[in-house]
């Protein structure tokens, strides 16, 4: 087997992981992620018990166990190019072996939760409500680094959110999937969809506050692409990535969005908090039951 060199795999001289500077072992096999440092605290407040507290740069990490579940908490930060450095180095926590730096012979299978916010495509996904998102399309390129090879329908997918953006000819999407046992189990809390990631939150998204959108229309371009009974439901920032390395690394991943924005209808919610709070109760309550 092929040994990892040390500047493709960087471990710290405490042997720790580069970026996140946990060491293998002390992560959960079912691992919360959120984008705010803030939130993870939100998340662990209602564990039982907590083994440690890690923070470096934007990345937070708490493991601990909830209802006698262990799980791990982490934030990512904004962006697939943090889920990059977050997957990966999760993945070679529990899947290489630091001292021989080859990839271990049994591999161990993760379950990613995220536990977001997003905002609305279209009218009929409401503010204050939760989407599943049962695939997601990546506008932020992320995928196109990997040997990522797409799904028949996951092709269709891209090509139809290509030949929506016409507006934006540089854009090149793609398509990846949630895990499917993962998302029967939150299926209830919501509507499911297909979540759209885009690399930014202003222009990548189709605002214009001073600088312009170069597309004017690109809320409504997404909003009217369907998929079967699924269409594209709600803009974020991570998702893509998300199930895009999950895949890749032999994990399970769903995410899971609180709607606090509806881009169709103009509006924001007023109880942001209250929702996010309550999604968090429910995600616990029900990985705990599983």
């Amino acid at each position: 087997m092929s040994i990892i060199p040390e500047s493709e795999l960087i471990i710290n001289e405490d042997g720790t992981i580069y970026h996140l500077n946990l060491r293998p072992g002390q992560i959960a096999h079912d691992i919360i992620t959120v984008g705010d440092p803030d939130r993870v605290e939100r998340v662990t407040q209602h564990f039982d018990n907590i083994e440690f507290v890690i923070s470096k740069r934007e990345f937070k990490t708490i493991t601990g166990s909830y209802k006698g579940k262990r799980l791990t908490v982490i934030s990512t930060g904004i962006g697939t190019d943090n889920i990059d450095i977050v997957f990966t180095e999760l993945d070679a926590l529990v899947n290489i072996d630091f001292d021989t730096r080859t990839r271990k012979e049994n591999h161990t299978t993760l379950n990613f939760y995220r536990v977001g916010t997003s905002g609305s495509l279209i009218s009929e996904l409401k503010i204050d409500t939760i989407l599943i998102s049962e695939m997601a399309i990546g506008l932020d390129g992320l995928m196109h680094y990997y040997d990522h090879t797409q799904s028949t329908d996951e092709d269709i997918i891209a090509e139809m959110a290509k030949e929506g953006l016409a507006t934006l000819p540089n854009i090149y999407p793609y398509a990846t999937k949630a895990s499917k046992e993962l998302v029967d189990q939150f299926a209830h809390l919501g509507m499911k969809g297909i979540t759209v990631t885009a690399t930014g939150f202003y222009g990548p998204q189709g605002r214009s506050v001073i600088a312009n959108s170069k597309s004017t229309t690109f809320i409504d371009d997404l909003a009217g692409i369907k998929y079967g009974k699924l269409q594209f439901t709600n803009l974020e920032m991570e998702t893509a990535g998300i199930y895009g390395m999950s895949s890749l690394l032999g994990h399970q991943a769903v995410s899971i969005n609180a709607i606090l924005a509806n881009r169709s209808d103009q509006t924001f919610t007023s109880q942001g908090k209250e929702v996010v709070d309550k999604l968090i109760i429910d995600v616990l309550a029900i990985i705990s039951d599983h």
